[in-house]
């Protein structure tokens, strides 16, 4: 049985016999995702004291400008999961194409890829604001053994078998599922260990938080439209509070706790959405529903949309159950 102040290694060994590909793999995985994490972390704390914040003078491929924390956080993960033989492969929202893993056995087990935001909200960092790193772990469908292809990658979020987030705030979480529900660990900094301290996380399923970019109101779709002065009018437990970090990890990590909505949706500026299917939606959809809560574009649910590439962008509504539902009528109604 899992326990408050149970280390996140004791919590992840007593639990993997609950994954249905138990094989002691996807426990290491974790592991390396902790570790890195652990390296991050550190990093971020020390921003401002050493030539860590600001811009590192590229864009990537979705013509954002980097940030030297960006830049560090990708390479720390790529280099953790690739130095610990653990994965095929590799896909991450700082890179242009996916990373083929190839173990120095030519007869590599290797089952897993994983996709990841190294540095989600790092615009923030130069204002110490919470930022976060988001995973994604799927078993690959291409022959064991051979190198990944980009098919192994373009996988629906419901064939996930992991995902997860990491905050770096006031404390440092990582928070993940196998899909037997949501649980929340806390590092102790005196000793760099991840202790249990939320278990069993659930969304509320009614809230009275809405997380929304309101500056982009104009260029919204109707029912997003409409949903908002929803949100507004004062009308029994409305109006509703209005909560926008700009960090979708910080965003859905509060919403998860207090119960609430967090809104990107697409716009006429974005039409297809603006935040990444692979590196951000699909895990937090995952997370989402593992935790009571709901995850959809507005009409079709996050996890059930087809991959088309690697750096695919859609519209995104996620959080407590009854709130999504309802934007979701309102999204149907001015259709």
């Amino acid at each position: 049985m899992s326990r408050k102040n149970q280390t996140l290694g004791e919590f992840i060994i007593e639990n993997q016999t609950s994954f249905k590909y138990s094989s002691g793999e996807l426990s290491r995985l974790i592991n390396s995702i902790r570790l890195a994490a652990k390296v991050v972390n550190h990093e971020v704390n020390k921003a401002g004291l050493v030539d860590i914040i600001g811009a590192a003078g590229d864009t990537n491929i979705q013509g954002e400008d980097q940030q030297k924390l960006d830049v560090y956080a990708n390479d720390k993960f790529i280099q953790t999961l690739t130095k610990r033989n653990i994965v095929c492969g590799i896909a991450s929202e700082e890179e242009d194409d996916f990373i083929s893993i190839n173990s120095q056995d030519e007869n590599n087990q290797n089952k897993y890829v994983v996709l990841i935001d190294p540095l989600d909200g790092s615009s923030n960092i130069d204002v110490n604001v919470s930022v976060g790193t988001i995973f994604s772990i799927y078993r690959r469908v291409t022959p064991v053994g051979t190198p990944v292809t980009l098919d192994d990658f373009l996988q629906k979020g419901s064939q996930q078998v992991a995902a997860g987030y990491v905050v770096y705030g006031t404390s440092t979480m990582l928070v993940y599922t196998t899909g037997d529900g949501v649980n929340g660990f806390t590092l102790n900094p005196a000793i760099g260990s991840f202790y249990l301290s939320h278990p069993d996380m659930k969304f509320p399923e009614d809230g009275n938080i809405y997380s929304v970019n309101e500056g982009n109101y104009t260029h919204f779709p109707q029912g997003i439209k409409n949903y908002i002065k929803y949100c507004q009018k004062e009308e029994g437990d409305r109006p509703y509070t209005s909560r926008y970090i700009g960090s979708l990890v910080s965003d859905f990590h509060r919403n998860m706790i207090k119960g609430g909505i967090y809104l990107y949706p697409q716009s006429s500026k974005n039409p297809n959405g603006k935040l990444r299917l692979l590196y951000e939606c699909n895990p937090m959809a995952f997370l989402a529903e593992q935790a009571n809560g709901k995850s959809s574009d507005g009409f079709t649910r996050t996890m059930d949309v087809e991959p088309t590439e690697l750096h695919q962008r859609v519209a995104f509504i996620c959080g407590s159950k009854n709130m999504v539902e309802k934007c979701e009528s309102f999204m149907r109604e001015a259709q």
